[in-house]
Formats: structure tokens, sequence, C-alpha cells
């Protein structure tokens, strides 16, 4: 009987695999990095350095590393797939159609760095199971539920109809948060609760009776926070100076790959080897990331009209004692009371007993969410 069920998680040079079961126990994991350089697959224990030339290459790989572990694609029910950009209308996980394909293929303007990679994992796997049910789940979906004021730029409407608009991202850690936080507190899901997805990508989240208001993330995953190698917020003017002075392509690069946590510090966008590293540089692109997301976390207070929980997710925001501590100093005006030894062992409460506002660590669990999409799914694409 067909049971378990595949998710892939493509990126620009890697593809993330978790395997689950009916039950969303995770059964393998896995991931291929470094596609096109010096690759290496990891499927479970096994470690290989081989070539990947492409994702097509790389997921021919991938298969043949489940098969030797007893997982062939006639034993998996179904693949599901993140999906980086739905645009205005993928707003809802979807089995994966020739319609849907074209969808996703129409949003590429939108995630140029992302979106043909998914696509070439649908591709891929259609190519060599073409009867496999596939099921996509998009990272912006979540954020659909934002008023207008929020996701619209104060632009001419003609622009806005060419999809230039706030779409945020994040969205899939963001679901599983408030799915899972009540299990971690064992109460009700808080009426208000800011969401910090702090990673090499970072984000905050507004969340309000479990949807979402707003998010620091834009029309691309650029926009917002002081993130690992993205700049964050910056002045429309000084991107076009440094189009005039560097070249397109350069400026691109500079503000996606060049700037934030390693831009600032010099050497690193890793949060621990700067924190290790005890430079003036590093010391200051800390100071930078918390100075902007506690910044940040006002304006998605004010989107909320009030605060009674802040959630932490992603691998700083899980790991990172030392930045949550700068983080929460600096919103103290909330009534957050910040508990040192919780904080120090990671939760999954930060907050002291009597804090006003309760702090907790929740872990991501994006591949968990998408298998849950794909099996609420699955009866529906079978009819």
């Amino acid at each position: 009987m067909n049971s378990d069920i595949l998710i892939l998680n493509a990126g620009s040079s890697s593809i993330k695999l978790t395997v689950f079961d009916r039950a969303l126990n995770i059964r393998l994991t896995g991931a291929a990095d470094a596609i096109g350089g010096a690759a290496h697959l990891r499927v479970g224990q096994e470690k290989r350095v081989l070539a990947m030339a492409d994702h097509a290459d790389a997921l021919h790989k991938i298969f043949a590393a489940l098969a030797r572990h007893g997982i062939t694609l006639d034993r998996l029910s179904a693949v599901g797939h993140r999906v980086v950009h739905g645009g205005a209308t993928l707003t809802e996980p979807q089995r994966i159609t020739p319609e849907t394909r074209g969808e996703i293929a129409a949003c590429i303007p939108l995630a140029p760095l992302h979106n043909p990679h998914n696509l070439a994992a649908i591709d891929e796997v259609a190519r060599l199971a073409p009867d496999l049910p596939q099921f996509a789940s998009f990272d912006t979906a979540f954020h659909a539920s934002n008023p207008a004021v929020a996701t619209h730029y104060a632009l001419p409407p003609e622009n806005a109809a060419c999809g230039i608009r706030r779409y945020g991202f994040h969205g899939l850690s963001y679901s599983a948060l408030v799915r899972n936080l009540p299990d971690v507190t064992g109460a009700a899901l808080p009426a208000r609760v800011l969401a910090c997805h702090l990673g090499n990508g970072a984000s905050l989240c507004a969340i309000r009776a479990g949807k979402s208001v707003a998010t620091t993330m834009g029309y691309s995953p650029l926009e917002g926070l002081t993130m690992g190698t993205r700049c964050g917020n910056i002045d429309a003017n000084a991107v076009f100076r440094l189009v005039e002075e560097q070249g397109l392509e350069a400026a691109r690069h500079l503000l996606n790959h060049g700037s934030g946590l390693l831009g600032l510090s010099g050497h690193s966008a890793d949060m621990r080897a700067l924190s290790e590293a005890g430079t003036d540089a590093s010391q200051f692109a800390i100071a930078h990331f918390c100075y902007w997301a506690a910044r940040h976390a006002g304006s998605m207070i004010m989107a909320m009209r009030g605060c009674d929980a802040v959630v932490f997710t992603g691998g700083i925001g899980e790991n990172a004692a030392n930045i949550r501590a700068e983080i929460l100093k600096k919103m103290d005006w909330l009534g957050v009371e910040l508990n040192a030894a919780r904080n120090q062992s990671g939760g999954p409460r930060l907050s002291t007993d009597g804090s006003r506002v309760a702090v907790w660590v929740v872990a991501a669990d994006e591949e968990r969410e998408i298998a849950r999409d794909v099996i609420h799914l699955m009866p529906r694409a079978s009819k």
C-alpha cells in the first residue's frame, strides 16, 4: 500500500527532503547541497560527495538514494512542494495540475530566485513518476488575510495591477506556529501573537485571532529586518544610486547576498560566528539585527493593537539565547519580563510567570505543515 509522503523544499542551490508516514511521523530526512558546484548529498545516515549538474540531476540522485533506503517512487502516495511565491491568486494549498503549474510559472517575475527551482523539482518528479500526485503549499498564502492598506504600496493602480505589492513570506512557518503553539503552552492560542521567524532570512508577523494582519517582508523577501545577507529596508533612491554606480546585477547581488550581517560584519552571516568573534564590526552587526527586530516589532504590535504573546522560531529564534534576550530587553515597555534561566535553557517558556506578555519558543515545522496540507487534499484529489 502506498503510504509515505515526500516533501521537497527546492532552493537556489539545494533541495531539502523529508519523508513522512500518514501519521505525520518523520521516516527520513536529507538534503542535496551546493547543486551545480561542490555538491554533496545526505539521505538519512548516508553522505556522499558527488556531482549534481542541476536540480533535475540532483532529484534523480535523491530518488536513487531513497530507493537504497527502501523508499521507491511506487511506494510514495504523494509529493508535496514548498513553493515560495503564489502571487495574489494561489492563496491555498493546491493539487498541481497543468493550470496550477502555469500559475506558479506566472509568478516567476515575482520570485525569480525561487519559483524556477520549485518548478524544476515539480517537473522532474512528473517526468520520473507521471502518475504520482503532487501538491504545492505557498509561503505567501498565510498573508492573504492582510488588509489592503497593508499590502498596497502607495503607487498608482496600474502598478499594483502588475503585481507590485506586499506579499509577505515565511507563511508556512507562521501557519505551523499557529497550529503548534497551543500544544506547547497547553492553552488556547492568544488573541494577539507577535511571531518572530529569525534565521538567515528573518521576518516578523502580527497574528490576530490566528490570522496574519501584517508582516515585515514585502514584494520580495528582501524587505524588512536585517538578515543574514539581505539588507532589509532601504530607501529606493539609495538603490537607484547603487545601480548607477555598480550596475543592476551587481547591485541586486549586493542587496540580496552581500549585505545584512555579512555586509555589516565583513566576514560572516552566521549569528553564532559573529557572537564568538567579538570584534567591533561583529558586535555592531548583532546590535543592528536586534535594534531593527525590536523596532519593526513596534509596527507589528500597532497592527494588532496590542500584544498577548511573543513567539520565537527559526534557527536564530530557537537557538540564540543572547539575541532573544537583547530583542526582548528593548521590549520591556510592553510588559515583557524575561526569565534568564528559562531563556538560557531554550524554553519553551521564556518569560516569568508574572510577565504581562508571555514569551515562548516554538520549533519551526514547515515540512510537517506541507505534509498536513497534502493529507488534507489527497481525498479531494482522488475524486
